[in-house]
């Protein structure tokens, strides 16, 4: 069986094609409307990115007229105990003179913190436009002198103080050792409370020297040195002898190298109350 395929026997169409008349002019055009495309493509282009650098900055300046709008609202969080959140509020609203992104929050935030029971403040921007201002409160953990108040970091600061305060532990000293005393002082509390005792003040004086008021009105006068042996020595003889006339003593010094003075109580006689 003779199977014939087409094309094997067709003429390649391009054999059929005559030359056309004019190719070799039309080659030669070619060159020049390549080189007519390199001056106007560029200026296309420019164009092109004149127009989106208009468009982005009309879109900004849009964006940043209704980001940088007048504060409509303070808004103050955080747990507070002693602090007014209206108060401080109605203080920061007042202070405001420029549009929200025009804020110095730098400035708003040292106005802040101006207030005693503010520890720390962070303010930041939120839309629709508002303040954002967190608080975090004092926290007292011990009287300083008579008129400060210490916080957990031995910072002190000066709030009206209150009658709820009275039961902390007053400390005293040069200013620059706070730390310091409220380190001596954790480090006392334990040691009289195995002994029934509390610590109720505790004072530097300038040169060293402890002194260390007890719950009970006795001041302990303890010195600069070697205070933990005298405190020790101290607490075995109030235990075997002074327990028992504690509310007879005023103050108990124990300086010495071998022993206590004890000052007593001025008692009142019936001729001294008539």
């Amino acid at each position: 069986m003779l199977m014939t395929l087409p094309w094997r026997n067709r003429t390649p169409e391009l054999a059929e094609v005559e030359p056309v008349r004019g190719a070799a002019r039309a080659a030669a055009v070619a060159p020049n409307e390549q080189d007519n495309d390199w001056y106007w493509r560029p200026l296309v282009l420019l164009t092109l990115l004149v127009v989106f650098v208009g468009i982005a900055t009309s879109a900004g300046r849009d964006l940043w007229r209704w980001l940088d709008q007048p504060v409509a609202e303070v808004r103050i969080a955080g747990a507070v105990r002693h602090l007014d959140k209206q108060l401080i509020a109605q203080d920061l609203a007042a202070s405001i003179d420029s549009t929200l992104l025009d804020l110095d929050l730098q400035r708003l935030r040292d106005r802040v913190i101006q207030e005693p029971w503010v520890h720390d403040a962070t303010i930041s921007r939120q839309w629709p436009p508002a303040l954002r201002v967190n608080v975090i409160e004092e926290v007292p953990v011990a009287r300083w002198g008579d008129k400060g108040l210490l916080n957990h970091q031995g910072d002190i600061f000066w709030p009206e103080l209150k009658p709820e305060y009275v039961s902390l532990p007053k400390l005293s000293g040069p200013a620059h050792e706070t730390v310091k005393i409220m380190e001596q002082f954790h480090d006392l509390t334990p040691m009289f409370a195995a002994n029934g005792l509390k610590v109720a003040g505790l004072t530097l004086e300038p040169r060293g020297a402890w002194t260390i008021d007890l719950d009970n009105g006795i001041r302990v006068v303890a010195g600069r040195e070697q205070l933990i042996p005298r405190l020790k020595r101290f607490l075995a003889v109030y235990r075997l002898t002074l327990a028992a006339r504690a509310e007879e003593i005023e103050q108990i010094d124990i300086r010495y190298p071998n022993g206590v003075a004890v000052r007593w109580r001025a008692v009142e006689t019936n001729e001294n109350a008539g």
